[in-house]
C-alpha cells in the first residue's frame, strides 16, 4: 500500500508524449502487486487453515519451531521496515519540515531535519510501544481510512469522470472493487473493534 508516494515516484519518471510516464509506472504497479499477491496471500491463507481464529497478528508470535527459521524472519523484517519506513515517511517528513520553516520561521538545514525526524520517529515508536492492541487499532482505523481511499473513492472518481459504458468491463470491474471496498469498510472496523473488546481483559501497557 504505497499510495502516499505514487505520485511522488511517478513525477520523478520523465514523460514526454511519445512515451509518457503511466506506461513505465503501470508496469510497475503491475509487479509491485504481483509481488505483494505472491508473498501475502498464500501466508494469509496457509496460516488461517493451519491455527483458524488463535493466529496471531505477527505470525512469528504463533509459530514456536523451528527457532532459526523465526529468527531469520525477524531479521528479515527489521530490514524491511528500516528501508519501507524511510519511503513511506517521506512525504510527512515534507510536510513537516515545510511547516516548521513557512509557518514557525525555522531555519531549514540538516540540524531541523535531523531534530524533527527524530522526534516523529520516537513519537511514532512510543506510540508503537504504549498500545498492545496496535494490531485491533490497525484494523479497525485503517478499515475506515484505508479501504475508501484506497478501493472505491478512486473508482467512483475514475467513473464520474469516465463514464464508461454500463456494464461494459471497465464499469464492471470498478463497480467489484467499490462493492468490495465498502465491505471492507464495514467489516474492518467491526472486526478490529471485536478484536479489542475480546482481549481488553489481558491487554498490558507495555507488554
Amino acid at each position: 500500500s504505497g499510495h502516499n508516494v505514487v505520485l511522488e515516484i511517478q513525477a520523478s519518471i520523465p514523460s514526454t508524449e511519445e512515451t509518457p510516464s503511466k506506461k513505465p509506472m503501470w508496469k510497475g504497479v503491475v509487479v509491485a502487486y504481483t509481488i505483494v499477491l505472491l508473498c501475502y496471500f498464500p501466508v494469509a491463507f496457509v496460516c488461517y487453515w493451519a491455527f483458524g481464529n488463535s493466529v496471531d497478528d505477527n505470525i512469528l508470535i504463533t509459530l514456536n519451531t523451528p527457532k532459526w527459521l523465526i529468527a531469520a524472519a525477524n531479521m528479515m523484517v527489521v530490514v524491511h521496515v528500516i528501508g519501507s519506513y524511510q519511503v513511506y515517511a517521506m512525504p510527512v517528513f515534507d510536510m513537516m519540515e515545510m511547516v516548521l520553516v513557512r509557518k514557525m520561521r525555522f531555519s531549514p538545514g540538516w540540524k531541523l531535519r535531523l531534530v524533527s525526524r527524530s522526534l516523529f520517529v520516537a513519537f511514532t515508536m512510543f506510540i508503537g510501544i504504549t498500545f498492545p492492541f496496535f494490531g485491533g487499532l490497525i484494523g479497525f482505523f485503517g478499515g475506515l481510512s484505508f479501504a475508501p481511499t484506497t478501493y472505491f473513492l478512486p473508482c467512483i472518481i475514475w467513473l464520474t469522470v469516465y463514464k464508461p459504458r454500463v456494464f461494459s468491463l471497465s464499469w464492471c470491474a470498478n463497480w467489484f472493487c467499490i462493492v468490495g471496498g465498502v465491505l471492507l469498510m464495514v467489516l474492518g472496523p467491526i472486526g478490529g473493534l471485536r478484536q479489542i473488546i475480546m482481549e481488553a481483559k489481558t491487554y498490558q501497557f507495555y507488554s
